[in-house]
């Protein structure tokens, strides 16, 4: 992921796009990532979570070859195809992570989620350091995502083979073994609190795939930083999110869910009002961190709460995270072009708003221990 934003404004040129094209661009990526998450879940059903996870990591580090031909070529098609390869295997694998760390989190009745998820911060962080190095360098697009594939393929290789095979498999009703029926699709929209955690996952997922999406652009053409700069603000706010991670088990443990994510979602808004507001560019640059901080456990927090029931969680974390990607879908394009017209410090408006609405919803997220 990082390798990609690193060099999205260098990508921008190769293509000379405007910011509304870019917008589409990235709706490869929104689309990939939308298709994965709806199929996802039904996919671990009847193969598990090995299979899956093993198609999504090979189809993110392929898709960088993809992205690598267009970027050489200036054929924003290309990008944007590879974006979708890079959109499905991401979704497609992080759902099925995450159904994995949900059963985890049941069996030892401990969070592991926001850990998970920092781990994948913390491999963010350093594609953006080698991002800032590679852009600094004037490095070759094409041939820093390249690289990339390279070390991704050894990457994979050596993980997927330490994945347990079997689980998150369900019965196929009607067979011999199978256990009484899974609720409906239907009856599990009908719970309040997933629909609550569900919006909350939504707004959250929306305001940290906003940074991911657009924060390099938005520090060079809202702020004036050039593109190396830019790349240190990016490799700040994921260094921030994986410390927000790895930090998060150990006060989730001491003080709730609802409190920390309470405390978190206060620091998101702080920050990103920060980067929308303060013309200054150092003191925005370190808003953006706050920004990364806030949001940094939001998402692992909400699929938690979604998977704290022994009433088929598979069904419900594959749920919660269909509406944190729908985030994915909508959030590029409406972006882009909110950005094309106001400029992307003001795009960045509708996002401040929604993190500030869902504050208010944070007790949906409470463990169930303490209801």
């Amino acid at each position: 992921m990082a390798t990609w934003v690193s060099r999205t404004p260098d990508i921008r040129d190769s293509l000379s796009a405007t910011t509304a094209e870019m917008g589409m661009v990235l709706f490869g990526l929104s689309l990939g990532s939308i298709i994965g998450v709806l199929s996802a879940a039904v996919l671990v059903r009847h193969f598990g979570t090995k299979p899956i996870v093993s198609f999504g990591v090979s189809s993110v580090v392929l898709s960088l070859s993809i992205m690598a031909v267009g970027a050489s070529l200036s054929i924003a098609l290309v990008v944007a195809a590879g974006l979708f390869a890079f959109g499905l295997g991401m979704a497609t694998a992080e759902i099925a992570l995450n159904i994995e760390g949900a059963n985890v989190e049941q069996i030892i009745r401990r969070s592991v989620l926001t850990q998970l998820h920092g781990f994948f911060s913390f491999g963010t962080f350093l594609g953006a350091v080698c991002g800032i190095a590679l852009t600094a360098m004037k490095f070759p697009v094409a041939l820093h995502l390249l690289c990339a594939v390279g070390v991704g393929m050894v990457i994979a290789a050596t993980a997927l083979g330490h994945i347990r095979p079997g689980l998150g498999r369900r019965p196929v009703a009607g067979q011999g073994n199978s256990t009484a029926e899974s609720p409906s699709l239907a009856l599990h929209l009908k719970d309040v609190r997933l629909l609550l955690i569900c919006i909350l996952v939504l707004a959250i997922a929306l305001a940290e795939g906003a940074a991911s999406d657009w924060l390099p652009l938005l520090m060079v053409d809202g702020h004036g930083y050039s593109g190396a700069a830019s790349s240190i603000v990016y490799a700040g706010f994921t260094a921030v999110m994986t410390i927000g991670r790895f930090a998060g088990s150990y006060f989730i443990e001491r003080f709730g869910r609802d409190r920390v994510l309470r405390a978190c979602l206060g620091l998101g808004v702080a920050g990103l009002a920060g980067v929308i507001f303060i013309n200054h560019p150092i003191l925005a640059g370190l808003a953006a961190l706050l920004w990364g901080l806030g949001v940094s456990i939001g998402f692992p927090i909400g699929i938690s709460a979604a998977g704290d029931t022994p009433n088929d969680p598979e069904a419900r974390v594959s749920i919660a995270s269909t509406a944190a990607y729908f985030a994915f879908l909508v959030g590029p394009p409406m972006l882009g072009f909110l950005g094309e017209h106001f400029g992307l410090r003001m795009a960045m408006t509708p996002v401040l708003a929604m993190l500030t609405i869902v504050f208010f919803l944070v007790p949906a997220v409470r463990s169930r221990s303490r209801t």
